[in-house]
C-alpha cells in the first residue's frame, strides 16, 4: 500500500439499503472523501442508490454484485460495510486483508465466532497504516464528549450507576420487509442488539469494564420475529458501579433514547442527543445536597455546551437519515488516516459492546447472572440464545 495518502479517498458502500444511504449522505458532507463504488447483490438497490448520488450532483459511483468484483474493479481507499449484520466481520477480513481502510456499520458482528481474528486483523492493519473502525456515532455527539470529558477529569466523583433506556417503536412492517431482520443468523438480536447497542456502547465508555450482567427478554408486541423486542437488564462494573439497562421496540409510537450517569459530587443526563442537565461540582460547599437531591441543584449543560461549534452541513439532508452523528465520525475517520492514527471508535471497543450484548442475551436464555469474562472467552459460543417469554404467558399457557 502506498504511504502517500490521496487527496481524496475514493469510498465503496457494501449495502445499498436504508443504513447504507445514511453513509451515503454523510460521506457527501466531507470533501475528503467520494463515493466511487456501491456494492450490492440486488443490483436495483445499487443502481438506485448510484442514481440517487447522481442526483445530488456528485459523480455517479460504478456498482458491483459483490464486494470482490469492487476491490478488483474500481479506485477504492475506504470501504463502508453496511450489510447485514452477519456479514460484517468477514467481508471485513477480506477489506482489511485487500489492504483498505474500513468502517463497519453497527454492530460489530452477531457473534463472537471470528473476534479474536477480527482483532488480529486489525492490529496487523494498523502496523500497515490502515485504519479500521465501527461506528458508534453517538460517541462523537457534544453531550457525549461533555460527559465522557467530566467523568475522565474526575469532576462526577466516584460513579455510582447509571440508568439506560431505549423506548423506541418498529413496526410489523419494519420486522417483515426483509427476510434476514429480527433472525438469530443475521439479524443477532432485536432492540438490544440493533437499536440498544449505540447506547451500550456509551455506557462501557462511560463506566467502564462490564464483569457481569443479569438480564430478561421477551417478544411481546411482534409476530413471526425469533428475536425480542423487550430487554432490561442490569450490569455490574469493575469499578463497583451498577447500571440499570433497558431496551424496546414496542414503545408506541416511539419515544426516546434516555441515559442518566450519576456520581458522589455530580450527575448528568442525556435524553434524545441532547445533554439535559449536567452538574459537576467544583468545590465541597457545592458538593452538598441541593433540592430535588441534584448537588447544588444547579443545570450547567448550557456552559458545557458552549464551546462546541461544528461545521456548517448541507440544507438538502434527509433528516429521516440521521446523518449528524455518522459526519461527525467520518471526519474522526479521516484525521485518523491522514494522521496515522487509530480511529476513535476501534474494533476492540465493538468487541467488547457486542460480549455485553451477547452476554445479555446469554443470560436471559439460561436465567441467571453471566460473567462477560466468561462469553469473551468462548464458554457460550455453542450455546443457541432465545428469546425469553413473558412470565404471564409461562404461567397460562
Amino acid at each position: 500500500m502506498s504511504t502517500q495518502t490521496p487527496k481524496v479517498l475514493s469510498v465503496a458502500i457494501a449495502g445499498c439499503g436504508t443504513i447504507g444511504r445514511t453513509h451515503a449522505a454523510s460521506v457527501a458532507e466531507i470533501a475528503d472523501l467520494q463515493v466511487t463504488a456501491l456494492v450490492d447483490e440486488i443490483a436495483e438497490a445499487a443502481e438506485g442508490l448510484a442514481q440517487h448520488i447522481e442526483d445530488e450532483g456528485a459523480a455517479r459511483p460504478a456498482t458491483f454484485g459483490s464486494l470482490a468484483e469492487a476491490l478488483a474493479g474500481a479506485d477504492v481507499d475506504l470501504v463502508i460495510i453496511a450489510t447485514p449484520s452477519g456479514l460484517h466481520i468477514e467481508q471485513a477480513l477480506e477489506v482489511l486483508d485487500a489492504g483498505k481502510h474500513v468502517v463497519i456499520e453497527k454492530p460489530l458482528d452477531v457473534n463472537l465466532d471470528r473476534a479474536d481474528e477480527i482483532l488480529a486483523a486489525a492490529k496487523a492493519a494498523e502496523a500497515r497504516g490502515l485504519v479500521a473502525s465501527v461506528i458508534s456515532q453517538h460517541r462523537f455527539d457534544p453531550a457525549s464528549i461533555v460527559v465522557d470529558e467530566a467523568r475522565r477529569a474526575g469532576r462526577f466523583g466516584r460513579l455510582t450507576s447509571a440508568i439506560a433506556s431505549v423506548s423506541w417503536y418498529r413496526s410489523q412492517g419494519y420486522y417483515d420487509s426483509g427476510a434476514w431482520r429480527g433472525t438469530w443468523a443475521m439479524d443477532g438480536g432485536g432492540a438490544v442488539m440493533n437499536q440498544g447497542v449505540h447506547t451500550v456502547d456509551l455506557l462501557l465508555w462511560f463506566l467502564g469494564r462490564p464483569v457481569e450482567i443479569s438480564a430478561k427478554t421477551a417478544l411481546l408486541a411482534h409476530t413471526d420475529v425469533e428475536v425480542e423486542d423487550t430487554a432490561v437488564a442490569t450490569v455490574t462494573f469493575e469499578s463497583g458501579a451498577l447500571a440499570v439497562l433497558h431496551a424496546t421496540t414496542a414503545a408506541y409510537p416511539g419515544l426516546t433514547v434516555r441515559l442518566q450517569v450519576m456520581g458522589s459530587k455530580g450527575s448528568a443526563v442525556i435524553d434524545n442527543d441532547n445533554l439535559q442537565f449536567f452538574h459537576a461540582a467544583a468545590s465541597e460547599e457545592e458538593t452538598q445536597s441541593g433540592p430535588m437531591g441534584f448537588p447544588g441543584a444547579s443545570n450547567q449543560a448550557e456552559a458545557e455546551l458552549a464551546r462546541f461549534a461544528e461545521p456548517a452541513t448541507q440544507t438538502n439532508l434527509d433528516p429521516t437519515l440521521y446523518p449528524a452523528g455518522h459526519i461527525r465520525q467520518y471526519r474522526d475517520v479521516v484525521d485518523a488516516i491522514r494522521n496515522g492514527r487509530p480511529a476513535g471508535v476501534t474494533i476492540q471497543d465493538a468487541v467488547t459492546a457486542l460480549a455485553t450484548v451477547r452476554a445479555l442475551y446469554v443470560s436471559a436464555t439460561l436465567g441467571h447472572p453471566v460473567l462477560i469474562a466468561d462469553v469473551t472467552a468462548g464458554k457460550y459460543d455453542d450455546l443457541q440464545v432465545a428469546t425469553g417469554k413473558n412470565r404471564l404467558e409461562e404461567v397460562t399457557a
